[in-house]
């Protein structure tokens, strides 16, 4: 009889674990429904870094192609896209490369520059 009294103890272990199991997942919606109260303040307008509004005075090469009036970074890089979309000067196999057309060559100093690398490129043009 020693035999017959251990085996129903045993079935009885895995029943608990299993309503253990079922428990624990109805606490995680209580806890998720609480972080959406935080977020529910309003949130702050981004307010822009002043030294991007900056004007800056242009190189003779790059006012050539971007107008002679001192302009914020921001609007170099705008003009500068412009320019490029209006002569089709973005590579057609990889659009992320510009080819330089004479004026851009004395900007940039080479004849393809990647997109990425020429806000670096126009920081030597401007003061």
């Amino acid at each position: 009889m020693a035999t017959a009294t251990k085996a129903p103890a045993k079935k009885a272990a895995p029943e608990k674990t299993v309503a253990a199991k079922k428990a624990a997942p109805a606490k995680t919606p209580a806890a998720k429904k609480a972080a959406p109260a935080k977020d529910a303040a309003p949130a702050k307008k981004r307010t822009p870094n002043p030294a991007f509004m900056k004007a800056l005075t242009l190189s003779p090469e790059l006012s050539a192609v971007v107008g002679d009036k001192p302009l914020p970074r921001t609007e170099i890089v705008s003009k500068l896209w412009v320019y490029i979309k209006a002569n089709n000067l973005q590579d057609q196999a990889n659009k992320r490369m510009i080819n330089a057309d004479k004026k851009l060559l004395a900007v940039f100093g080479k004849p393809q520059v990647s997109m990425f690398e020429m806000a670096g490129l126009i920081g030597k043009h401007v003061k």
